[in-house]
């Protein structure tokens, strides 16, 4: 594999490719009708410290990105935010002629920088996705987004004004926003494959708290069960607060809680103990976790669960 590059400017993706300099300095619209056959970048590993936002119509070269290989289908879209590395991997598996243009769009941090999208980018979580955790736009919403993207391409070959950055941001905003909008119906649609994933979710809970974590500290991280569930953390975390109202977090910090109560309730068992089998690096930061969730120090938890259980006992004759 060819050495890497970094992409840092929209000029520089016009060079490589051979086109003409861009209409506009820090945004482009790359249409797979003008791509050229062997694309320059073919197995060379791609840092992008630019936006991108792709509809791919299933003819595009794969790529490895998000740590494995991926072969665009049709009607993909897919994100990628700066910072992101991917890695063109040749010819398109996928035979016979496109049905419908594919196209990508790609802009610089700096247009956005200072706008109203510029401070709510981050909440755009799908930029940080994996590939196999694209959108799948249906034949209703292909066309909607197209139309937003020829509005952008036209005020992109306007060549830039005082106006264009607001209208710029503006026509971006509202493609993230109807992207929201679809990936909201795609986590929406597999309800049964949701209902699993919250039972798998939930068992793998329970099993990671009953281990004891003595030798294995640190918290569970959402990143971490993520991972262990097969996903990317952001996807993961949006698809658990749309199918259960929690966050992943959250799901989380239940359990740890749960587990604690019960540890707890072991006469034998010490409140630095119970810290430790939870993955707690010290003992004070569990009582302030405890305490934060139960209003009640681990200790006086302890102490009026002891007496509670005392007054329910059968008194001896």
């Amino acid at each position: 594999m060819d050495g890497g590059i970094t992409l840092n400017s929209v000029a520089q993706i016009h060079e490589l490719l051979g086109y003409e300099p861009p209409a506009h300095p820090l945004i482009t619209l790359l249409t797979t009708d003008r791509l050229p056959g062997n694309l320059p970048l073919e197995g060379r590993r791609v840092l992008s410290e630019l936006y991108a936002v792709g509809l791919k119509n299933g003819g595009e070269c794969p790529v490895l990105y998000g740590h494995r290989p991926y072969d665009f289908g049709e009607g993909t879209l897919l994100f990628l935010a700066p910072g992101q590395i991917l890695i063109p991997l040749g010819e398109s598996r996928n035979g016979g002629t496109p049905p419908f243009p594919g196209w990508t769009l790609v802009f610089h941090p700096d247009l956005i920088r200072d706008t109203p999208l510029g401070e709510r980018i981050g909440t755009y979580s799908f930029f940080l996705y994996e590939s196999r955790e694209a959108l799948y736009l249906t034949g209703e919403e292909r066309p909607i987004l197209t139309g937003i993207i020829e509005g952008i391409d036209g005020e992109i070959r306007r060549g830039g004004d005082r106006f264009s950055k607001g209208i710029l941001s503006g026509q971006i905003e509202l493609l993230l926003n109807y992207s929201r909008r679809f990936y909201d119906r795609q986590f929406q649609e597999g309800e049964r494959e949701s209902s699993e994933l919250l039972d798998r979710w939930e068992r793998f809970l329970m099993e990671y708290f009953r281990v004891d974590r003595s030798h294995d500290p640190g918290l569970l991280k959402v990143e971490t069960a993520a991972r262990e569930m097969g996903y990317s953390s952001h996807y993961f975390g949006d698809l658990i607060k749309k199918i259960s109202g929690r966050s992943a977090q959250e799901h989380i910090q239940h359990a740890l809680l749960e587990r604690a109560k019960d540890r707890l309730a072991r006469p034998e068992a010490s409140v630095q103990g119970v810290a430790y089998s939870l993955g707690f690096d010290y003992p004070q930061h569990f009582s302030q976790f405890f305490k934060g969730k139960t209003g009640l120090s681990p200790g006086d938890y302890r102490t009026s669960l002891f007496s509670r259980k005392r007054k329910d006992s059968p008194e001896e004759i």
